[in-house]
């Protein structure tokens, strides 16, 4: 399903992230990717309230909580900087459709990084 928030399309996720050779490239696609499959999740399921948003994205930190063992193969790891340009693309989502009040800790509250 193509996203269609325009915010969201036009927005570059974790441009810190890429632009930093400590956080290898295949490892933040696979991050970008759960931070995409977010959105479409929200376009289709459209959450009517901050609860039910956070529900789809607790389900998207769970799934960077797995990532974390490709950051350590690799040889990174999700550290103050990676948790906080995450942390910003989870609230940038969050407010792209129409959760400005979401609270960013809460957001990401299962995270493990």
């Amino acid at each position: 399903m193509p996203i269609t928030n325009e915010q969201v399309t036009k927005h570059a996720f974790l441009r810190l992230l890429y632009a930093d050779s400590y956080y290898p490239d295949h490892v933040v696609d696979k991050a970008r990717a759960i931070l995409l499959r977010l959105c479409e999740r929200i376009e289709a399921e459209r959450p009517a309230d901050l609860p039910a948003l956070y529900a789809l994205t607790h389900a998207a930190t769970e799934e960077f909580n797995l990532l974390e063992a490709d950051f350590d193969a690799a040889g990174s790891c999700i550290e103050t900087v990676a948790r906080e340009e995450i942390a910003e693309d989870f609230w940038r989502i969050a407010a792209a459709y129409g959760f400005q009040g979401a609270d960013i800790e809460e957001l990401i509250a299962p995270r493990e990084w």
